[in-house]
């Protein structure tokens, strides 16, 4: 595995594969690898002939009172999992490689990016959509794999690639669970043992919000019921859009640490 921390360096690093025709895939991530990363990885080195996974804290989607300092951050451990996985180049740069001096072009996804974490979160997935395109441009991947956890970036990413007629097909990976259900995020690592026994009732609600939409009755209102009645939990949303398929989407805050889920309201993602 090559780890790459700049542009150039990428550039070098991708030629071979450019000049012999390879199938370039990527996964973008922030690092902090855990298992739900290494099934993106696993899934893209399954099918692509060169795999490139990005690691990049990306200062863009992180509002002013957030995360970003705090933001769980080890890239040589991060490293090792990446080469155990055979991926071909970890591409790991600075701020300033993505974002130069004078840098000041932003991608809008417009309505779909407003609702759920864009009310929460207004300038979120600008940074997520201008990130996106970035790496599209530098890496210029055949295909590109996201997590199903991340369903309304998922939505975004697919939005912009079309819009904007990009040469990539956008590969969407189930989400991938905890054994007490828990989607595995890197902010997990945040929650003391109190914090992650409150923070269950995420996906408790969920199934709830599922099992109402298949008798016929509101998801949205019967996921909010769970969650309301969960002490030590902030409800930031829990409602229902369409993120490609009706999707019931909560995002929720335990204590300092704000976490979000999803589930598909279809029988065929639920057998």
């Amino acid at each position: 595995m090559k780890l790459v921390h700049t542009v150039v360096e990428l550039e070098a690093a991708l030629a071979p594969a450019r000049e012999g025709g390879a199938t370039i895939g990527l996964v973008p991530t922030m690092g902090a690898f855990h298992d739900g990363h290494l099934s993106l990885m696993r899934a893209a080195r399954a099918g692509s002939q060169t795999l490139v996974v990005s690691l990049f804290v990306n200062p863009a989607q992180f509002g002013r009172t957030e995360d970003l300092s705090r933001y769980p951050r080890d890239e040589a451990h991060d490293a090792e999992m990446a080469r155990a996985e055979r991926v071909d180049i970890l591409f790991a740069p600075a701020v300033e490689e993505v974002y130069p001096a004078g840098f000041d072009t932003w991608v809008d996804p417009g309505e779909i990016g407003a609702s759920l974490e864009g009310m929460v979160r207004p300038a979120h997935f600008r940074g997520v959509a201008t990130v996106c395109l970035k790496l599209f441009g530098l890496v210029r991947p055949d295909v590109a794999w996201f997590g199903r956890k991340d369903a309304q970036q998922l939505a975004v990413i697919r939005q912009m690639v079309r819009d904007l007629s990009l040469p990539i097909r956008i590969v969407a990976c189930p989400t991938v669970r905890d054994a007490d259900g828990l989607a595995l995020s890197s902010r997990n690592a945040y929650l003391s043992a109190e914090d992650r026994a409150i923070a269950r009732v995420l996906p408790r609600a969920l199934e709830a919000g599922l099992a109402a939409h298949r008798a016929g009755t509101d998801a949205g209102e019967a996921a909010r019921a769970v969650l309301q009645g969960q002490p030590g939990v902030r409800v930031d949303y829990a409602a229902v859009a369409d993120l490609d398929g009706p999707t019931l989407a909560a995002a929720i805050r335990v204590g300092s640490t704000r976490l979000i889920d999803n589930v598909l309201l279809s029988d065929k993602e639920h057998p």
